[in-house]
C-alpha cells in the first residue's frame, strides 16, 4: 500500500537526531545554552537584533501584544483569515480584535482595508503572512506610522521567506515584532514551538521578562538582593519556555531552511505547471517576493467540477493523499459571532475565498513520486 501523503509534515534527519541526542546527553534538558544558540541562529538569518524562543508561537503573539502594554479596551486589527490565534491573542490581552479583509490574489490582509477599519482605538496592526507570502509592508508600515500604531508581524507560515525589496522576513525593519511558528507542519519545526524578534532591546527585556512568570534574577534590576538564591517577580508572567532539546533540534533545522525553501518551490513550479489548463482550479499566484511557502492553496469551482468540497477531500484520502483547508474565516467562528457580534458576511472577500480553499500537500520530503500522484489524483477529479 502507497505511504500516506499528509499535506504537511516535519523532515527529520540524521544530524537533527544527532543534535538532539547531544543535547540528551548534556547538562542540561532545559534552561541551557541550545535555547540562546537556536536565538542567534535566528538572528544572524532574519538579521533582528533580538529573538526570544518560546513554546509556541501562539505564547509569542501573546507576549509580543502584552509587551506593548496597550491598555485594556483598545483594539487591534489582523486577518479574518488565519489561525484564530492572531486574534485571541488580542482578546488574551484585554483588547478589542477588529478584521480587516483580505486582497483576492494573495489572501493577505488588504491595506486599504485596514485604513478603513482603523478608529480612535486602534492601537495595533497584526498583519498575516498567508502562506508564506509577505503581506504589503511597506504600506502596512506607512499607515502605522500616520496614525501612531504598533505593527507585530504573524510569520508563523513565513520562516524562511523574503520581502520585494530583499530584505528577510523577521528582520522587523517594518514591526516592532515579528512571530514564528515551529509546529512540525511548519517549515522548519522544534516539535512545538515558536520565537519572536525585534530590534528594540526595552521589547526584548519584557519579553524575557513576561517569557519565565515575570521572574528575574538579574543583578542589574533587582530591587533587592539579599544573596544568589534570590529572585524577584516584577510582573505578572508565564511559563512559556522553550526546552534545550527543542531548541537543539530548531538548531540544526535552521541550518537546513534553505534548502528546505528549495525543496518547496520545485513542487510548487511541478503543480503549476501541472494544474494550469484545468479550467475548474486557480493555482496561487504568481510571487512577486521571494518566499518560502508553507502552503499551497488553490482555489476550486466545486461547483463547476460537480462535486462538493467534502467529496473532493474524501475522494484524495481515498487515494492516500491528505488536504486541509486554511482557514475558516476567524469571524465566523461560534465564540466571535457570540461575543463579539461578528456575523457571517461581515467579510466577503475572505468568505469567497473560503468556500473555494483546498490546501494539498507541500513539504520537501516528498518525492517525485509523491508528486505525481497528488498531480493525478487532482486531475482525474473531473472524471
Amino acid at each position: 500500500m502507497s505511504t500516506f501523503i499528509n499535506y504537511g509534515r516535519q523532515n527529520i534527519d540524521s544530524d537533527d537526531i544527532q543534535n538532539v541526542i547531544r543535547a540528551l546527553q548534556s547538562d542540561f534538558l532545559t534552561q541551557g545554552p541550545r535555547v540562546e544558540e537556536f536565538e542567534r541562529a535566528i538572528c544572524d538569518y532574519t538579521g533582528a537584533k533580538f529573538c526570544v524562543a518560546l513554546s509556541n508561537a501562539t505564547a509569542g503573539l501573546h507576549l509580543a501584544v502584552a509587551a506593548l502594554g496597550i491598555p485594556e479596551g483598545a483594539e487591534g486589527i489582523t486577518s479574518p483569515i488565519t489561525f484564530v490565534a492572531s486574534a485571541n491573542c488580542l482578546l488574551y490581552n484585554g483588547l478589542k480584535p477588529v478584521f480587516a479583509d483580505v486582497e483576492p490574489d494573495t489572501v493577505n490582509i488588504a491595506p486599504v482595508k485596514i485604513e478603513a477599519a482603523c478608529t480612535e482605538k486602534t492601537r495595533v496592526l497584526i498583519p498575516v503572512h498567508f502562506a508564506g507570502r509577505p503581506c504589503r509592508m511597506e504600506e502596512i508600515a506607512r499607515i502605522a506610522k500616520e496614525k501612531n500604531l504598533h505593527v507585530i508581524e504573524d510569520a508563523a507560515h513565513a520562516i524562511g521567506s523574503a520581502y520585494p525589496d530583499g530584505g528577510t522576513v523577521g528582520n522587523c525593519r517594518y514591526s516592532d515584532m515579528t512571530v514564528f511558528s515551529f509546529h512540525p507542519v511548519k517549515t522548519i519545526t522544534t516539535g512545538e514551538g515558536g520565537a519572536v524578534t525585534t530590534n528594540s532591546e526595552e521589547l526584548y527585556k519584557k519579553l524575557i521578562l513576561l517569557r519565565t512568570h515575570g521572574i528575574t534574577k538579574d543583578p542589574d534590576v533587582l530591587r533587592d538582593n539579599p544573596g544568589p538564591w534570590y529572585y524577584e517577580m516584577q510582573d505578572l508572567g508565564f511559563n512559556y519556555r522553550l526546552t534545550d532539546l527543542q531548541a537543539a533540534l530548531g538548531t540544526s533545522q535552521m541550518r537546513r531552511l534553505d534548502e528546505f525553501k528549495a525543496g518547496r518551490k520545485g513542487i510548487i513550479r511541478r503543480y503549476n505547471e501541472a494544474f494550469e489548463d484545468l479550467d475548474w482550479f486557480e493555482t496561487p499566484p504568481a510571487d512577486d517576493a521571494d518566499s518560502c511557502f508553507h502552503l499551497y492553496v488553490v482555489q476550486i469551482d466545486f461547483n463547476a467540477l460537480g462535486k462538493t468540497r467534502a467529496e473532493v477531500m474524501g475522494i484524495l484520502r481515498e487515494q492516500g493523499i491528505g488536504t486541509q483547508v486554511h482557514y475558516i474565516p476567524v469571524h465566523t467562528q461560534p465564540y466571535y459571532r457570540r461575543e463579539l457580534g461578528y456575523a457571517i458576511g461581515d467579510y466577503p472577500q475572505s468568505e469567497e475565498y473560503y468556500s473555494r480553499a483546498l490546501s494539498l500537500p507541500l513539504y520537501p520530503a516528498m518525492t517525485e513520486d509523491d508528486t505525481v500522484r497528488v498531480i493525478t489524483a487532482v486531475r482525474n477529479l473531473a472524471e
